[in-house]
């Protein structure tokens, strides 16, 4: 009596146990990139990651002295000319330094005057001394205590001077100080970055700059070269750019110089297989404004032209590792 309903569920059973097996055959759909990987574009291509500054490096603009914030006279994204005033830090303290040593400087300029007062007087009643005392009517030592208070009030004129002078030097070290506390633009360029505000306390020696300031009407892009392919790096090379993780806009770079000394890497891509222990090589080039937009800090794939490999086994292996190298990256 239940032997066919069991036979009707076996059945069943093996049906959906095919079905299954079939459906965990099938190959899964080939995922497809995001974005195409970056391919070289020279037959002896090294692939370098850049970043983009400002036409003769940024500026981090700094406070010369750690004060309290007065003003800001600049935001972001405003151009200034040599000289403008960036911001202002507290100059109260300053100013009240600079009022005492201009009194200073009165107060001796008077006691000039008296000196030479004085000396005047005491050249005077030596020079009637010694008249008497050739006539016989004064001492010679009336005449010798006479000169002494010559040569003293002359002492005293000259020291007079010289405080006058300490003062005036004072008063130039505190308008220096006063100076001081205006930051003003070292160069043409466009701000970009403020990282201070009005009544904040300003601090020196920090990672973070008080301001950035470059000249970003044109652009320089600063390339990464492992030092493990230094040696590859031909001076005048060609090279091209590309947006990070793409291959399309691309840019044309023209050479400026190679910096003289390995560095380590500090410009991170951020992949899993990159080294923070890496030193580098920099080239900067220079390009055009594309016209595409492109931004101060952005990172960008470099392919520059190098020299190519001697055809050893060795050098073999080193070439193949690095293609894969540029596929994973």
């Amino acid at each position: 009596m239940f032997k066919k309903p069991s036979f009707y569920l076996a059945v069943i059973g093996a049906v959906m146990a095919v079905l299954l097996v079939s459906r965990l055959r099938k190959p899964d759909p080939q995922v497809q990139p995001v974005a195409q990987p970056t391919s070289a574009p020279f037959s002896n291509s090294l692939g370098a990651s850049g970043l983009v500054e400002a036409v003769n490096e940024n500026v981090r603009i700094a406070p010369t002295a750690a004060g309290l914030v007065a003003e800001v006279n600049v935001v972001v994204g405003d151009t200034v000319k040599k000289g403008n005033v960036l911001f202002k830090l507290d100059d109260r303290d300053a100013k009240a330094a600079m009022v005492s040593q201009q009194a200073q400087v009165a107060v001796l300029r008077a006691s000039i005057t008296l000196a030479e007062v004085m000396l005047s007087n005491k050249t005077d009643s030596l020079n009637r001394i010694e008249k008497l005392t050739r006539s016989q009517v004064s001492s010679v030592d009336e005449s010798t205590r006479a000169s002494f208070a010559v040569r003293e009030a002359s002492a005293s004129l000259a020291r007079a001077k010289a405080e006058m002078e300490q003062a005036v030097a004072n008063v130039s070290r505190a308008q220096v100080t006063l100076d001081r506390l205006i930051t003003l633009a070292p160069r043409d360029g466009r701000i970009l970055q403020v990282n201070i505000r009005a009544g904040e306390q300003a601090v020196l020696n920090t990672d973070e700059p008080a301001m950035l300031l470059g000249d970003i009407e044109q652009l320089q892009l600063r390339a990464d070269v492992d030092e493990d392919y230094a040696s590859r790096v031909v001076p005048g090379c060609e090279a091209l750019a590309f947006l990070k993780g793409t291959r399309e806009n691309s840019v044309s770079l023209r050479f400026v110089r190679i910096e003289p000394y390995v560095v380590p890497k500090k410009s991170l891509t951020g992949l899993s297989s990159e080294r923070v222990d890496t030193r580098v090589l920099q080239i900067i080039f220079r390009f055009d404004r594309p016209t595409f937009p492109i931004y101060v800090g952005q990172q960008m794939d470099v392919f520059l032209n190098g020299a190519a490999l001697p055809d050893t086994p060795v050098t073999k292996k080193a070439t193949s590792d690095y293609s894969q190298k540029l596929s994973i990256d």
